[in-house]
């Protein structure tokens, strides 16, 4: 009879610490990439807005450095994320293909993430 406690008492043990195992990955857990400016916005900004907002040559607002970035980051993703055909869209049709999904995305993240250089 002793047994049958004895297991009777484990099985729901079992179950509670199989469910807590540390080793369980919660599915709602994202793996997000940590994005600076340096590493993955410098680029995506010296191709895509050069030679338009990068002096001497740009005459527009300079996205040369990361304050200047982090200053309009708010006004560069809402020029990218128009439809190409609104006059305000960038980079301009003519000039330079628009930014891809993933470039897009690196830029919102990076926002996201409180803009670390």
């Amino acid at each position: 009879m002793n047994k049958f406690k004895i297991i009777a008492l484990m099985l729901p043990l079992a179950a509670v610490l199989s469910n807590c195992s540390s080793a369980k990955k919660n599915k709602d857990y994202v793996d997000v990439k940590k994005i600076t400016y340096t590493n993955d916005v410098k680029p995506i900004i010296t191709t895509n807005c050069t030679p338009c907002h990068m002096p001497p040559q740009g005459r527009k607002e300079p996205f040369e450095n990361y304050e200047q970035v982090k200053t309009h980051i708010g006004a560069i993703l809402e020029r990218v994320t128009l439809p190409q055909d609104n006059r305000k869209f960038m980079p301009p049709v003519n000039k330079k293909p628009s930014l891809t999904e993933d470039q897009v995305a690196v830029l919102v993240n990076w926002q996201k993430q409180n803009m670390p250089e």
